[in-house]
């Protein structure tokens, strides 16, 4: 008998629910096709739920949340919310469920489907057969260092403050994911600090290299500064495979990666927390781009990071690898028939809707499925 799949979806705010929409409609044909059983409930998050509850993540969804097996988002924010002080705003609904989830490992893949080569603004020979993965450490570090705020100094000025901490066990257990996962992939990691000029960055380097010396001999590492990474990574994408760095420069950097493949309409990204005894892990999954507000009820928005963040779900929460590869491989075949939204269109090219392109990912399925 197959285990029932318990899913918590967030929608969230501005295109959110548009592009959810069109991964919980795959999420059904995995259902009926495939005969998963999934119990999926829906909650809100960010300005959604600051208008429904008052708050940017109600404790009652949090508690949702702890219980499901996975947590699938959409997005959070909006002009509409913009006035309101800074712990009140619906970026801290998603801050909440990382923290409190336990969510230390981000993981954004940075891949170039064949079809989307001309979509980047690099030239083709540089990003052409682009396949990295960006582990970016996600509750410490800068985002979460005391002491923080902004205070006013006896001369008049004002001074914002913010720290960064990191402790060895932070480092070895998102430094274990990056290389877990590189012993799956190419065996090769690069480690992204500032060593020349932070305490914390030389910590970093230090404990990386450590826990390689001791548990993961067979991977290749480097250690690079996250400035030349960031060169690096728009003059010679190719040369990484898994790149693993602090909250700061992860933020930074897995954007950088995501606009080399011509749209953050493209890229998904998982949030993972400690494997349990049982296998399963606490996890979060959300298309890396924003809440698009200006396109937002237009049905305009592209769903392939959100259905791709499914995908993510699917493998490493579910260990449901044929399944996460036949929406990988809808997805490219559908690029590859010229099917675009607004966002990874070329000259000449038609513009389709969120829905539709959501109908050409389910017939795809229905295809490979036949």
């Amino acid at each position: 008998m197959t285990t029932m799949k318990r899913v918590l979806v967030l929608a969230g705010d501005g295109i959110g629910p548009e592009v959810v929409r069109e991964a919980l409609r795959v999420i059904d044909w995995i259902d009926r096709r495939r005969h998963v059983p999934f119990d999926v409930q829906q909650g809100e998050v960010g300005g959604a739920a600051i208008d429904a509850h008052g708050t940017p993540l109600a404790d009652a969804t949090m508690a949702l949340a702890q219980e499901a097996d996975a947590v699938l988002l959409g997005a959070v924010g909006g002009p509409k919310w913009d006035a309101l002080p800074f712990a009140q705003r619906p970026e801290r609904g998603l801050l909440r469920l990382r923290k409190e989830l336990q969510l230390y490992a981000n993981l954004r893949p940075a891949t170039v489907f064949a079809p989307l080569v001309d979509a980047s603004t690099l030239k083709p020979e540089i990003v052409r057969g682009l396949d990295l993965m960006i582990v970016r450490e996600l509750t410490g570090g800068i985002y979460f260092g005391e002491p923080r705020g902004i205070e006013l100094l006896p001369d008049g000025q004002r001074r914002g403050i913010n720290t960064q901490v990191y402790t060895t066990s932070e480092i070895h257990r998102v430094g274990r994911v990056a290389f877990d996962l590189a012993r799956k992939r190419g065996s090769k990691v690069c480690s992204a600090d500032k060593a020349n000029v932070m305490e914390s960055g030389r910590l970093w380097r230090e404990e990386i290299q450590k826990l390689r010396d001791e548990s993961y001999s067979d991977v290749e590492l480097e250690h690079m500064y996250a400035d030349a990474v960031a060169m690096e990574l728009l003059r010679r994408p190719n040369r990484f495979d898994v790149i693993v760095t602090d909250n700061l420069f992860g933020d930074i950097l897995s954007d950088e990666a995501a606009m080399m493949t011509g749209s953050l309409g493209m890229l998904p990204s998982a949030s993972l927390g400690d494997q349990r005894a049982d296998g399963g892990r606490k996890a979060l999954y959300e298309p890396v781009h924003g809440s698009a507000p200006d396109i937002a009820g237009k049905d305009l928005a592209n769903p392939i990071a959100t259905i791709l963040s499914l995908s993510m779900m699917l493998r490493w929460s579910f260990d449901m690898h044929t399944e996460a590869d036949l929406i990988e491989q809808a997805v490219e075949g559908v690029l590859a028939s010229g099917t675009r939204t607004g966002d990874i269109m070329a000259p000449g090219m038609a513009r389709v809707s969120t829905t539709v392109m959501g109908d050409s990912i389910l017939h795809e399925l229905d295809k490979l499925s036949a």
